[in-house]
């Protein structure tokens, strides 16, 4: 009997610490990959990898459209997450992450999906890098 891979977006994994968010967007570091702006700072928390979502209302004035967004930016998320998650517990890292939705339409799943894929790709060479400079 094979094992399969269980994914989750737990309550320890969510970033909702008005502080720590607040921390995030003061001193972390930042970079777009359009339509996500992705503000990450490399933490030396008791969780491995916190994460928070968000879409501005300014671009999507229905509450619904924006949450429909963050629905499945999280699912997104959820799914490819532990590539990342693995990095960072074989180097004994931890890091807290908030993706911004920037886009001016209403995205479809399969291209929120793929560039989510290339966030998180992003996030692991960028935290190596780091890793190496502070070595």
């Amino acid at each position: 009997m094979e094992l399969r891979q269980r994914y989750h977006f737990k309550k320890e994994d969510k970033l909702k610490s008005r502080k720590a968010i607040e921390q995030l967007f003061a001193t972390g570091k930042s970079f777009s990959n359009f339509p996500f702006r992705i503000v990450w700072l490399p933490q030396n928390a008791q969780a491995i990898l916190q994460a928070g979502v968000g879409v501005s209302n300014r671009n999507f004035k229905k509450a619904v459209d924006r949450n429909r967004i963050k629905r499945l930016m999280r699912e997104a998320y959820r799914l490819q997450k532990h590539e990342l998650q693995q990095h960072l517990e074989v180097k004994q890292k931890a890091m807290s992450l908030f993706i911004l939705y920037q886009g001016k339409d209403l995205p479809e799943y399969t291209a929120i999906f793929e560039k989510i894929g290339t966030v998180i790709k992003r996030l692991i060479k960028l935290s190596n890098e780091n890793a190496e400079r502070n070595s």
